[in-house]
């Protein structure tokens, strides 16, 4: 999977926006105005960086050693997984995918409601 391609499907996901809020060399992808993945385009290596159910996480760092807890995010909830590294490209697409459901699941009942209606 290369940045174009990652990219690509970042912002297949219903209502998913790219903005870059930080700097102008990270990408932060948002779902109804929360951030629910990071790439950062001016890194050696290609990485994302994505928010994790607590136990997943952890449990994600030890399965793959391309994964690692995300430097600068809670380390809790955030892990970044290196794309030259050892996990399949559809399970990152499952990790992605996982954060998307992480992040909509702490909006309130009504937009969570407003946002899967829309995907449906």
């Amino acid at each position: 999977m290369n940045i174009e391609e990652l990219f690509d499907y970042c912002t297949a996901i219903p209502g998913a926006e790219a903005t870059t809020p930080f700097n102008d060399v990270t990408i932060v992808m948002k779902v109804m105005g929360r951030m629910f993945a990071m790439i950062p385009t001016d890194s050696d290596r290609l990485c994302i960086t994505v928010k994790c159910n607590p136990d997943e996480a952890v449990k994600l760092r030890e399965e793959y050693g391309c994964v690692e807890s995300a430097f600068h995010m809670n380390k809790t909830h955030w892990n970044t997984i290196w794309l030259d590294g050892d996990m399949p490209e559809r399970e990152i697409k499952k990790w992605i995918d996982h954060s998307v459901e992480e992040v909509v699941m702490k909006l309130p009942k009504k937009l969570q409601q407003q946002y899967y209606g829309s995907v449906k």
